[in-house]
Formats: C-alpha cells, sequence, structure tokens
C-alpha cells in the first residue's frame, strides 16, 4: 500500500477511476489559518456535532505541520470542540473513490469518520462511513445507510458491512472506500474488509472527514484532548 500520495487514475474492479481532487498537505497553516491557505475546503462551524455534546470550532481545532492536516480536539469552557471538513468543497459526486492516510491517538470522548454524505443534506438519499471508529484509536468497521429507509430519525444500515480492520489508528493506515455504481467497497491498507449491493446511494454525495465527540457514551472527559492527522487524501470520479 503507498505511503506517499497516488497521482493520477486508478485502475480497479474493473473500472478507470479519473483522479479529481489530491491533497498532500504540504503547506503549513497555523491554527486558525487552515480556511486561508488551503480556501478550496469546506468546513462546518459554529454549530453542533451529531452528539450535540461538541461544537464545530475550526479555527481552535485545525492546523497543517509536517505534511498533516491534523484535528486537535479538546474542551474549552467546559464545552468540546471538533472539526469537519469537505477537502475538496461542497463537490457533489454520483459514484467515488476515496482514500485517506491518517492516524490517531487514542482518546475517549471522540471519534472521527471519513463519509460520503448526501449533498441534499437529507439522511434518507444514503450514507456512507469509512472508515469510522467510535473512540479514537479504536480499530475501525465501515457502515453504509440503505437509500429510503428513513422513518422515526433513524435510518436502515446494512449490517453484514461493519466488519472490524484489523488493526487500529495508532499507526499511519490508508482506508479507501469505493463507491461504484450497484456496490459499496471499503478497503483497509488495499485488503477488502467488506462490501454491500444493498446500502448504495444514488444520488449525489459529498466527501467529509468528520471529527465530533463520541456518540451513545455519555459525558465527554473534561480532560479528553485528542489528535487525528490526516497525511493526504486522494479523490477519483
Amino acid at each position: 500500500m503507498p505511503t506517499t500520495l497516488p497521482v493520477g487514475d486508478v485502475t480497479s474492479n474493473g473500472r478507470t477511476w479519473r483522479q479529481s481532487y489530491a491533497e498532500d498537505f504540504t503547506k503549513p497553516a497555523a491554527l486558525g489559518t487552515v480556511a486561508s491557505v488551503y480556501p478550496g475546503m469546506g468546513l462546518y462551524d459554529g454549530f453542533q456535532d451529531t452528539s450535540g455534546l461538541g461544537t464545530y470550532a475550526p479555527a481552535k481545532v485545525l492546523s497543517v505541520a509536517d505534511g498533516n492536516l491534523d484535528f486537535n480536539f479538546h474542551s474549552e469552557d467546559g464545552r468540546p470542540l471538533v472539526a469537519a471538513v469537505m477537502p475538496d468543497g461542497y463537490a457533489p459526486h454520483t459514484t467515488a473513490r476515496v482514500s485517506i492516510r491518517y492516524k490517531t491517538t487514542v482518546t475517549d470522548g471522540y471519534k472521527f469518520v471519513g463519509m460520503l454524505w448526501p449533498s441534499s443534506d437529507e439522511w434518507n438519499d444514503g450514507e456512507i462511513d469509512w472508515p469510522e471508529s467510535l473512540t479514537l484509536g479504536a480499530s475501525p468497521r465501515p457502515a453504509s445507510a440503505i437509500p429510503g429507509t428513513y422513518a422515526n430519525r433513524h435510518v436502515k444500515y446494512d449490517r453484514s458491512v461493519q466488519v472490524h480492520a484489523k488493526t487500529d489508528t495508532t499507526e499511519y493506515h490508508v482506508a479507501t472506500t469505493e463507491w461504484d455504481t450497484g456496490i459499496v467497497r471499503f478497503y483497509w491498507d488495499g485488503e477488502l474488509v467488506s462490501s454491500t449491493t444493498e446500502a448504495v446511494p444514488t444520488k449525489p454525495m459529498r466527501v467529509t472527514l468528520q471529527g465530533e465527540t463520541w456518540t451513545d457514551h455519555g459525558a465527554v472527559p473534561t480532560d479528553a484532548s485528542g489528535t487525528v492527522s490526516v497525511d493526504w487524501i486522494s479523490i477519483w470520479n
């Protein structure tokens, strides 16, 4: 599995994927300057995360150093601060191949997920999550929502895809999501983890790297602080 940023088109599973975006984070950006140094990125800012415990505050969480985009999660005035990034802005994709190389600390209270989220912001259109671990540092597993199943503020997931990777995230690993026509595949360091033909979106999605507070685990420890370091990301259509 490459440790350096993949550049150029990729042939996989009988399809040639055309590279539309690649970022190696070679330009340093101090805390509070990521938005100006990387103006093409989209950033959530100022509202609550999924659990409602954290607040998206990119200016206080994101920085770039040593070739990594760093998410530095912590609390200020008792409020956990988190960040979510759309690397290629809000660009809509109708299929996509997304690879990231990243690592995390071991930290209770926070989590990280690479995701494809509906451009419509309608959860009923589906959701693809990979990599995702429920706490920082744990072994990640994929999740994929079945479009058209939204009811009572929830969607149904294809549980068969939720197979954990063989390793945790405390060292660098490469996670690849391959959202093709009629199938989604999930790879960890080039090895297929699982796939689904049931939970496959058909409407436009945007690529999101989402750091947030953990869900369904109660309050975030007040002294918790942790880091996600993204070495690079590449996107193909």
